[in-house]
């Protein structure tokens, strides 16, 4: 199988073109992808569902809108308006365990990850999925001490 069948084959204008949900669409997929590698590879003994429970609080609609509220500021500029794109794109629709605020600001959040993942930004992707773990881990020992 050959991972590479993308790479080249859309132009920044291409891109650029494509719908902001179809954006999300792709970056959903990559997130997810990302978590679920960074917690088997973080957890090589831990069990199927402990790993599914864990994603969820990554990649949940409210952790999301968290993240990108926290990384926003770091944002270049085409990376703002790529995220405010996906924001302000009419779903028509908002998953029943999210409200709309949360649920837009996570499908801007998922628009950018789709964004730089096409446009092979992979080092402005690697370092904002850096990010988004640091946010976790630290949001996780802030639990601890309360």
């Amino acid at each position: 199988m050959n991972f590479s069948l993308i790479k080249g084959k859309l132009t920044k204008k291409d891109i650029l073109n494509l719908s902001p949900l179809v954006l999300a669409f792709v970056g959903d997929s990559i997130y997810e992808v990302f978590v679920r590698t960074y917690l088997v590879e973080e957890n090589t003994e831990m069990s199927v569902h402990k790993l599914h429970v864990r994603t969820i609080e990554f990649v949940k609609a409210h952790a999301q809108s968290e993240f990108i509220k926290k990384i926003q500021s770091e944002l270049t500029e085409e990376e703002l308006y790529i995220f405010k794109r996906g924001r302000n794109a009419k779903s028509g629709t908002v998953p029943k365990n999210a409200d709309v605020r949360e649920y837009r600001l996570a499908t801007g959040f998922e628009t950018l990850v789709g964004f730089l993942y096409l446009m092979e930004e992979e080092e402005r992707l690697n370092y904002l999925m850096n990010r988004v773990v640091d946010l976790k881990i630290s949001e996780g020992k802030n639990e601890t001490k309360s």
